[in-house]
C-alpha cells in the first residue's frame, strides 16, 4: 500500500471520539477517485472471518451514480444522498470462499506462510464455508462488511472528511440497482462521506454500565 499521503489527521483520538454523522454536506466538494481508492485501499486492512474478507464495495459519485443510490433510500435519507461527495454500499459477500484459495496460496507463494500451514487452513477453516448453509454465510459476510465499514468511516476522517452510515434503504432492491447478484452480495451499509454543511445532531449513548457485564 501506498504512504497514506491523503491522511490529514492522525489524532486516534480526535478520529474516534469526535466522530459524528452528519446530514447534509458540502455539495461543491469533489473526493477524486483515486483519494477513494486510497481510503478503500486502507479500509482492506479490517480484519474479517479466517481472512475470508466478504466485503464488496460500490461508490456512487456521480450523478448515474447517486441517482440509482437515491432509487433505494428511504426519503429519510435523501439529504445525504443528494449533498454527499461519494456515497459508499458496503455488501457481503456470501461467495466469498469461492476464492478462499487465491488468498493463502499468494500468502504462501510469498512466504508469509509455510505449504503445510496453507495446507492446514484448507482442511479446517475451508469446509466449514464450502458445507455452510446461507444463513452462517450471511452472517458471516455481515460481521465482515460491518468491520470493514466501521474501518472506512474512521478513515474517511482521517482524510478529512465525515462520515454518516445508513441503512435506511429497501435491502431487496439494492442489489439489482446496483448492477450485482443478489443472491451472492447481501448489503450492509451505505456511507455518505464529504465535508459537512451546518452541525451534526449530538446523540445520547448508554453508560458503560448499562451495558456491560464482567463475569
Amino acid at each position: 500500500m501506498d504512504e497514506t499521503k491523503n491522511m490529514v489527521n492522525n489524532d486516534f483520538n480526535d478520529i474516534m471520539l469526535n466522530r459524528h454523522s452528519y446530514r447534509k454536506f458540502k455539495t461543491d466538494v469533489k473526493i477524486s477517485r483515486k483519494e477513494i481508492n486510497e481510503m478503500l485501499e486502507e479500509t482492506l486492512s479490517a480484519p474479517s472471518a479466517c481472512n475470508l474478507q466478504s466485503w464488496h464495495f460500490v461508490v456512487c459519485d456521480d450523478e448515474e451514480g447517486k441517482k440509482k443510490a437515491r432509487s433505494v433510500m428511504m426519503p429519510f435519507n435523501y439529504p445525504q444522498t443528494d449533498t454527499s461527495s461519494a456515497l459508499i454500499f458496503v455488501l457481503g459477500d456470501t461467495q466469498s470462499h469461492y476464492k478462499y484459495r487465491d488468498v493463502w496460496n499468494k500468502a504462501c507463494e510469498n512466504g508469509q506462510i509455510s505449504p503445510e500451514e496453507r495446507d492446514k487452513v484448507f482442511k479446517t477453516f475451508l469446509p466449514l464455508y464450502e458445507h455452510a448453509d446461507r444463513s452462517f454465510l450471511e452472517k458471516d459476510a455481515t460481521i465482515d462488511g460491518s468491520m470493514a465499514a466501521m474501518q472506512l468511516m474512521l478513515v474517511a476522517r482521517a482524510h478529512g472528511y465525515e462520515a454518516n452510515p445508513m441503512s435506511g434503504y429497501y435491502f431487496d432492491k439494492v442489489a439489482p440497482a446496483l448492477g450485482l447478484d443478489g443472491d451472492r452480495f447481501i448489503p450492509i451499509t451505505s456511507i455518505a462521506i464529504g465535508k459537512p454543511d451546518g452541525d451534526f445532531t449530538k446523540s445520547v449513548r448508554y453508560n458503560v454500565n448499562e451495558v456491560t457485564d464482567f463475569i
